[in-house]
């Protein structure tokens, strides 16, 4: 293992390196181009140096020039995750999610800040749940709230299609998260039902009935698309209790209470909350999907309007850590303290959401574990499987920490993520030095 270990961090500092001479070759270029004053502000010198290093790595010229701007906007805006890179401690994958995540922060000073905050992060998780927190993390230091900036980017909006090779092509769209996730969580619903509606007909059926259905759930979702949109209804693959047009779209979205405040209202409270000098917060996070997705918080509230209900998550006002998730039935209430405080799988590195995940108890009920936030915690099916069919054993710690143990007797820390809520610092406390 220390091996593996050594050769990932031999692999990602001499990727580092590379960047750092693709980066080096196109500030050379521009160079040589400013010392003549070229009109083309260095693009001719930039393809004559790309075309010479893909001619020696026997490479389109085209990819070389990719890899310098790449590795250039790395280099030069994020130095940060690049020496991070370089001295072994974050991978390529790590470097690509910060930089993507922190792409449009144009403040040099924000870019200091959020890259060494990301790096830290980087330090102790994998690249996929690295993504969803880098995003949150950017947020802090937008320079325009998601609101903003998501009014200009839905102009964007817009549906296209491309043509493929054996007669097939792609249609894709752009559009408002919460429409797209709507989309097809809906799509996704209706395929599920036909192949059940499907599979009961056949089993149902006599031995001269025509062959099952074996279409896949991604091919259930296109064809039910196509007839949705030809036919305006999903005729053509209804169930037998005509059930597919009754099924509704569901998004998960969470957003902090202060957040769905009108603006002069939560301006106030601010005043007044840090008018004594104790304590004051910075602004609202944005409101997320799925806890992934920023989204503007126009829609949140209006989404937040029209819902039947909400599941309040409780979080300390200074670390910000989950306290509880209150409802009415308790049983109901633990599953969504779960979800709320688990957010994804809590095996090392798996990122997939707790809603699609089985809550386990980490001490079998059958030799008397609590069903208790103590005793349970969040699994993908994978994971639940190698929990209970291999020699990983995990520990559950204070917090909801989990401690997992490899059959090498390795050990690996897995925390909760942290909730997207408002913090309050207090102002009258010394900073610690």
């Amino acid at each position: 293992m220390a091996s593996l270990e050594a050769a990932e961090a031999t692999l990602s500092s001499m990727h580092a390196a590379r960047d750092g001479m693709l980066a080096m070759a196109g500030r050379l270029a521009i160079d040589i181009a400013r010392e003549a004053a070229h009109p083309d502000h260095g693009d001719m010198a930039i393809r004559t140096v790309a075309a010479e290093i893909g001619a020696a790595q026997h490479l389109s010229d085209r990819t070389i020039e990719r890899r310098m701007a790449e590795a250039s906007w790395l280099v030069e805006r994020f130095p940060t995750v690049w020496e991070a890179q370089g001295e072994g401690r974050i991978s390529g994958a790590h470097a690509r999610v910060i930089v993507d995540a922190g792409a449009h922060l144009d403040d040099a000073a924000d870019r200091q800040a959020y890259a060494a905050e990301a790096v830290a992060i980087a330090e102790t998780e994998s690249p996929n749940r690295l993504r969803r927190l880098a995003r949150r993390l950017a947020e802090r230091f937008q320079e325009r709230t998601v609101s903003e900036r998501h009014r200009e980017a839905r102009k964007g909006r817009r549906v296209w299609a491309r043509d493929l090779d054996d007669g097939m092509a792609e249609l894709a769209t752009r559009g408002p998260a919460a429409l797209i996730h709507g989309m097809f969580d809906r799509l996704s619903q209706m395929a599920h039902a036909v192949k059940k509606d499907n599979a009961h007909a056949a089993r149902d059926a006599g031995p001269d009935a025509p062959p099952a259905d074996e279409r896949t759930i991604d091919q259930l979702r296109a064809d039910l698309l196509a007839d949705l949109l030809l036919t305006g209804t999903p005729a053509g693959h209804d169930t037998t209790d005509g059930l597919l047009g009754e099924i509704r779209a569901r998004v998960e979205v969470s957003v902090p209470v202060m957040s769905l405040m009108d603006d002069d209202l939560r301006s106030s409270e601010s005043s007044l909350t840090g008018g004594d000098g104790a304590l004051r917060h910075e602004t609202p996070p944005p409101a997320l999907l799925d806890g992934t997705t920023p989204i503007d918080i126009t829609t949140a509230r209006r989404l937040a309007g029209s819902a039947v209900g909400w599941d309040r998550v409780l979080t300390h006002p200074i670390s910000g850590a989950l306290l509880a998730v209150d409802r009415y039935r308790p049983s109901e209430q633990l599953r969504r303290h779960l979800r709320a405080r688990d957010q994804r799988c809590r095996f090392p590195g798996c990122g997939i959401g707790a809603r699609k995940c089985d809550l386990d108890h980490n001490h079998a009920a059958s030799t008397g574990g609590a069903t208790t936030d103590v005793n349970l915690a969040a699994f993908c099916r994978r994971h639940h499987m190698l929990k209970h069919h291999s020699p990983w054993q995990v520990e559950q710690c204070a917090g909801g920490v989990l401690e997992w143990t490899s059959p090498t007797g390795r050990t690996y820390i897995d925390r909760p993520p942290p909730q997207n809520t408002v913090t309050f610092t207090d102002s009258t406390v010394p900073a610690p030095f």
